[in-house]
């Protein structure tokens, strides 16, 4: 009984096996048929061309389709790798500090330190606006701090690639801006050189023959106001001699508004130096009312809005020649620098304007200067009683009236080239 049942288990085995590959073989008949041929051709030999139904297009051999789109999409991603159009894209990263980072503590230390500044070649610049200006006029950034990624996300991708970005807490960064309402993004930056700076092509072409020396400015706020103004003339250089304030401080840059990086600032000179700065032909005047001390009457407060004189350079001018008492020669104290008022023509030539310092007043240095190169001083003249105007308000005064003579001198020009 167990012999006849052993082998009807075997006959059933290939009999599931030719059902399933029955099956097998429907479901392909089935799919072929649901395809619209092309041609049909019978056993007799005869063949039938099907019609295409209207508005239906030969389908593309799917190598021939793949390979157009590939070509489609090649250049787009070959531009993307070139330049990438959004944050994401750049992959870029950034880290989050965290409490005893060194890095916050190298912050404080180029704020507060002018002589860190200057061995370690750093500054530090604070907000949007800044930070932006400086990059387009291609200022090396180093590291970004940031509370929000959104404020790092609206500077230029390709300025961020090799920059350390750090996401810090907004607390840090109000600790150390001293601005009542900080704009929660900071960089460090190399020290801008003139000579590799890309300025604004509308600050090249509006600017002037017209420069500005700035002699023993010493008040930041005055000095990023003077700058301000020296770009909004359009002085087409500024020189800063030894004893002013660093032109990259944090309050100088604040007071700029940007002016720093749409001219050249070169600073701490040597007044030996100063005319190797100086296109040729250029003469220069001073900022200076001594030379009327006879004729009005200063102010005993002078010396604290010290563009016009203090009392040490008057005492000079009380002995401008004073006589030896071995041969009975006169010697001049001063150089002997005639003075004009400021709204006289004086930039027939190349000018460069020195404006003194808050306490000191202008140098002897910028005296002989002015001498040597056939300028004068300027006055501005002021009501008797009044104290004298500071230097940034003196500086933009000058300035402008600069701005306008030679704004004159070439519309004259101009007209008279039309009438010939």
């Amino acid at each position: 009984m167990a012999a006849l049942v052993r082998p009807a288990r075997f006959v059933v085995r290939p009999l599931l096996q030719v059902v399933q590959a029955w099956d097998l073989d429907a479901r392909r008949w089935v799919r072929a048929l649901r395809r619209s041929p092309v041609k049909v051709v019978f056993p007799s030999g005869e063949v039938v061309e099907q019609k295409r139904a209207p508005g239906k297009q030969p389908r593309k051999a799917p190598s021939e389709a793949s390979a157009r789109e590939q070509r489609e999409k090649q250049p787009l991603e070959e531009s993307a790798s070139r330049a990438p159009s959004t944050w994401e894209e750049s992959g870029l990263r950034y880290d989050k500090a965290y409490p005893g980072d060194r890095r916050l503590s190298s912050v404080m230390t180029i704020v507060k330190s002018r002589p860190f500044r200057e061995k370690q070649g750093k500054i530090l610049l604070e907000g949007r606006r800044l930070i932006s200006d400086a990059l387009k006029a291609g200022a090396v950034p180093k590291m970004f701090f940031f509370s929000r990624l959104e404020y790092l996300k609206e500077l230029p991708v390709d300025k961020l690639k090799g920059v350390s970005l750090i996401k810090v807490k907004f607390e840090d960064i109000k600790d150390w801006s001293d601005l009542v309402t900080p704009q929660g993004i900071m960089g460090i930056f190399a020290k801008p050189d003139h000579v590799k700076m890309t300025y604004p092509k509308t600050q090249l072409q509006h600017s002037l023959p017209l420069l500005l020396i700035c002699d023993n400015l010493r008040d930041p706020g005055n000095l990023g106001t003077i700058l301000r103004s020296a770009a909004g003339a359009g002085c087409s250089k500024v020189l800063l001699t030894k004893g002013c304030v660093d032109a990259w401080e944090p309050k100088v840059l604040r007071a700029g508004m940007g002016a720093h990086f749409r001219m050249p600032i070169i600073n701490n000179l040597e007044w030996e130096t100063v005319p190797n700065y100086l296109p040729p032909d250029t003469r220069v005047y001073v900022a200076d009312n001594c030379g009327l001390y006879a004729q009005a009457e200063m102010s005993n407060k002078a010396s604290d809005h010290g563009w016009v004189c203090d009392q040490r350079v008057m005492k000079f001018h009380k002995y401008e020649e004073e006589e030896d008492v071995e041969t009975g020669a006169s010697q001049d104290w001063l150089p002997h620098v005639e003075v004009q008022s400021y709204d006289s023509d004086w930039t027939e030539a190349p000018a460069a304007v020195v404006i003194g310092g808050e306490t000191y007043g202008v140098s002897l240095e910028s005296l002989q200067l002015a001498e040597s190169t056939g300028g004068k001083r300027l006055l501005i003249p002021v009501v008797p009683g009044v104290d004298s105007l500071n230097s940034a308000m003196a500086a933009s005064i000058l300035l402008f009236e600069g701005k306008r003579q030679l704004r004159g001198r070439a519309e004259d020009l101009s007209r008279d080239r039309s009438y010939h």
